[in-house]
């Protein structure tokens, strides 16, 4: 089953963050129930791939203004049917960013997020059940702004209020400073 590896990472995740567990069930029933979970034709929701892209320093993150939402997020997109949801996210990172001097700094997954994507054209209003990354960036921190983006920034963790209030976006610079 091309389910189970992403299955037993949710599985880890639970266990590292039992105070999150209401958002691994609602991964787990999702991925369980959508053979297509990977697929953006599952008009209700699919997975996608995100890049917490942290400096060498620790210090900083690099965001995106994401120019279909006009907000300040962390680099992503969707799976596409790739069922490697780490793969997703490195090559989103490379993508979005420019960025070839990256690593992950875990191949287990580093936070989840389910969010509303409001309704676009001929998309229908549905859910990303975004699986996140930490990634490091291990070279320059030169990057490319790409056609997806209205602009990238190095952003300092200290910072992030002045970008973004969302709450997962919060907790992830909480996640970062403990991996420092």
């Amino acid at each position: 089953m091309h389910r189970k590896p992403f299955l037993e990472l949710l599985e880890n995740y639970g266990k590292r963050h039992s105070e999150e567990s209401g958002v691994v069930e609602r991964f787990r029933i999702f991925v369980t129930e959508n053979p297509d979970c990977f697929e953006r034709t599952l008009e209700t929701g699919h997975i996608t791939g995100s890049a917490w892209i942290i400096s060498e320093s620790g210090q900083e993150t690099l965001l995106t203004h994401h120019r279909k939402l006009d907000i300040w997020v962390q680099t992503g997109g969707h799976a596409d049917g790739e069922c490697d949801v780490l793969a997703v996210a490195m090559k989103e990172a490379e993508e979005e960013a420019g960025l070839n001097s990256i690593a992950p700094v875990s191949p287990e997954i580093f936070d989840l997020d389910v969010h509303s994507i409001p309704a676009r054209k001929s998309d229908p209003e549905h859910f990303h059940y975004d699986v996140r990354f930490a990634i490091r960036q291990t070279g320059s921190q030169e990057f490319v702004v790409s056609e997806e983006s209205h602009d990238l920034a190095w952003v300092p963790l200290d910072d992030l209020e002045k970008y973004t209030s969302e709450e997962s976006m919060l907790r992830m610079r909480q996640k970062s400073l403990a991996l420092a």
